[in-house]
């Protein structure tokens, strides 16, 4: 089997567990649980932990589920579980780690997709605000892209650029690449509002 070779990125902290290329690869594992049922996200989180996985994200889509995510964390240090807990945030991420400062404190990692937090609309507020958040508690952020909430303003640029050259490019590569460049974007405005890139 081939060495694979892995590109030089920063190591981060993500609770005490170390994430880049000078460390191994780590797991990590996402409830399925609706995160506002405490015990039975403990349940699973304590179960994915045993099983392996070294970080475990919960969705953090509504009050219920971040007003739980503190009480989340206190049950498995009880049980001397100390997983990493990540938040997965959708389109109101800016408005609940906002109202849930415990919540903001408690998660180890944020994980923000800008096309659901206003990167590419009139403004990225939402996203600035999510990250000073991250700032304000020490907490590294995860931007993830996908095609389900990719830049869409984004997405047309490149599309209509691409539907103009000479030999135009297939879709899929166009979306492909769309990803790749949202991903650096917002990574760049992140670093702009000061979240560092280590």
């Amino acid at each position: 089997m081939a060495d694979i070779q892995r590109r030089k990125t920063p190591t981060v902290k993500i609770g005490q567990v170390r994430v880049g290329w000078a460390v191994p690869v780590v797991v990590q594992s996402m409830t399925n649980t609706d995160t506002a049922d405490v015990n039975g996200t403990i349940e699973q989180v304590a179960a994915l932990a045993m099983a392996g996985s070294e970080l475990v994200r919960v969705t953090v889509n509504n009050d219920e589920a971040a007003a739980a995510v503190p009480y989340i964390v206190e049950g498995l240090d009880k049980r001397g579980i100390t997983v990493p807990i990540v938040g997965d945030f959708h389109y109101n991420g800016h408005l609940l780690l906002k109202k849930y400062p415990a919540t903001a404190k408690a998660l180890a990692k944020y994980r923000i997709n800008p096309g659901n937090a206003s990167i590419g609309k009139k403004d990225n507020d939402n996203f600035q605000v999510m990250v000073e958040c991250a700032i304000e508690n020490q907490k590294p952020v995860r931007i993830g892209v996908n095609w389900g909430s990719l830049d869409q303003q984004l997405l047309m640029r490149m599309m209509d650029a691409n539907s103009k050259l000479s030999n135009p490019l297939p879709a899929r590569e166009v979306m492909m690449e769309a990803m790749v460049v949202s991903a650096l974007e917002s990574a760049k405005a992140a670093e702009s509002y000061g979240q560092g890139a280590t």
